[in-house]
């Protein structure tokens, strides 16, 4: 399921939530994409230190890891910045995966 985001301003966004085959898939890319610098580098630091500890073996361990946690992270990030559910599915589905209260505010208009 996608959330629909929307802040004052009238721009939307659309987050997957759950796991994410992009992250898993490519790593700290996607977060770069979605403008996302500082977990782009966290990811990637992330991955450069436990690769240089491992001798290059579990590169890939944090990629498995933030595949798992990423989504919620931006999403988390977004309604911090101003971005409220844009409708009442995405606020129940947000409310149900435990990423916002249920006395959080109303939908965005």
């Amino acid at each position: 399921m996608k959330a629909r985001l929307k802040n004052d301003a009238g721009v939307t966004k659309e987050v997957k939530i759950g796991f994410s085959w992009t992250t898993f898939f490519f790593g700290f890319f996607p977060a770069l994409f979605r403008g996302d610098l500082k977990w782009a580098a966290i990811m990637f630091i992330t991955s450069v230190v436990v690769g240089f500890l491992t001798f290059g073996f579990g590169a890939w361990i944090p990629g498995i890891i933030f595949s798992f946690i990423y989504n919620k992270i931006y999403i988390k990030e977004l309604l911090e910045k101003g971005y409220r559910p844009a409708d009442e599915e995405t606020r129940t589905e947000l409310q149900h995966k435990g990423i916002i209260s249920a006395n959080e505010q109303n939908v965005s208009a």
